[in-house]
């Protein structure tokens, strides 16, 4: 596990106490001193961009120019500075972001950081990196908009509506294209409501279940589906619904033989709807930036 970006910041520090250090050699450091696996340095950020131990080092970096403690003699090279030295003198055992917000520089750049408090639960959270809190920001804004999306499905589609809806979903997630893909006739259907044709032949269908249900789909449905499915001499089969699966359904879809049946509920309906814009459409797009190292040691 990657230690968090605040536990980064005292042994960054303490690395560069002997003499300055290469940012390939601080990294070697950094890894022996929190003992850290291969499987711990591949942990990437939610952006997956970075991994989480690269993203850590290179925040660490940013907040500690920013406080005038480290500088940068050549490209790729870091030493403590005057200020650096007496700093981590100051604080021998450990250091947070509260003690960097003592130094006037770092305070002027982090002007909305709030001071922990013994008797705040503030206290106890994790302090992120500005990457991860845009990310966060993200994650909590698009759960909102799912959040919304399913309740207008629930309350502003029929049935007959949801298959299609359904439909274009997968189709949009790139199962099928709209001229192979149909939801069939509503009367007859056999307990299939749609259809995919992953190739223009037709070698190879998707069965589709979708169920615009406010209670819970159980295992009885399922086995209902899966018997369909069977009738079809069929193996792959989706089943989504605007609710919840039972335990029981859940069981017997990871459990049935000879048939790969996936379950989607209404939370994961809401999050791939949200992903491949159906029912949503994009207001504003932001697109972060970082230095080119690379740009300036040509």
């Amino acid at each position: 596990m990657v230690p968090t970006f605040e536990q980064f910041l005292y042994p960054f520090l303490l690395s560069l106490k002997d003499g300055e250090l290469t940012i390939q050699e601080m990294r070697k450091k950094l890894i022996k001193y929190f003992n850290l696996s291969e499987e711990d340095l591949q942990i990437r950020t939610k952006s997956g961009r970075l991994t989480q131990f690269n993203d850590r080092i290179g925040w660490a970096r940013q907040y500690f120019r920013r406080a005038l403690l480290i500088e940068i003699p050549k490209s790729g090279t870091y030493r403590l500075t005057t200020n650096g030295k007496a700093f981590l003198k100051k604080h021998p055992n450990s250091i947070t972001i509260d003690d960097l917000m003592e130094i006037p520089e770092y305070a002027a750049f982090n002007i909305n950081h709030k001071p922990h408090s013994g008797n705040s639960s503030v206290a106890t959270e994790e302090i992120l990196t500005p990457s991860d809190q845009l990310e966060k920001a993200y994650n909590e804004y698009r759960d909102n908009v799912a959040a919304e999306l399913l309740d207008r499905v629930i309350k502003s589609t029929d049935p007959k509506m949801f298959e299609h809806l359904v439909v274009e979903l997968l189709v949009a997630m790139g199962y099928g294209d709209k001229d192979t893909a149909q939801v069939t006739q509503y009367s007859h259907d056999g307990g299939i409501d749609g259809i995919i044709y992953e190739d223009k032949l037709g070698l190879d269908k998707i069965y589709i279940q979708a169920k615009h249900w406010k209670n819970s789909v159980g295992s009885q449905e399922v086995q209902q589906f899966s018997g369909a499915l069977a009738e079809k001499k069929a193996s792959k089969g989706i089943f989504i619904t605007t609710s919840t699966f039972t335990k029981g359904a859940i069981s017997f879809a990871e459990t049935v033989s000879n048939q790969k049946i996936i379950l989607i509920d209404g939370v994961k309906l809401s999050q791939l709807m949200f992903a491949y814009n159906i029912g949503v459409q994009s207001e504003s797009v932001f697109y972060t930036k970082r230095i080119d190292n690379d740009y300036f040691e040509e």
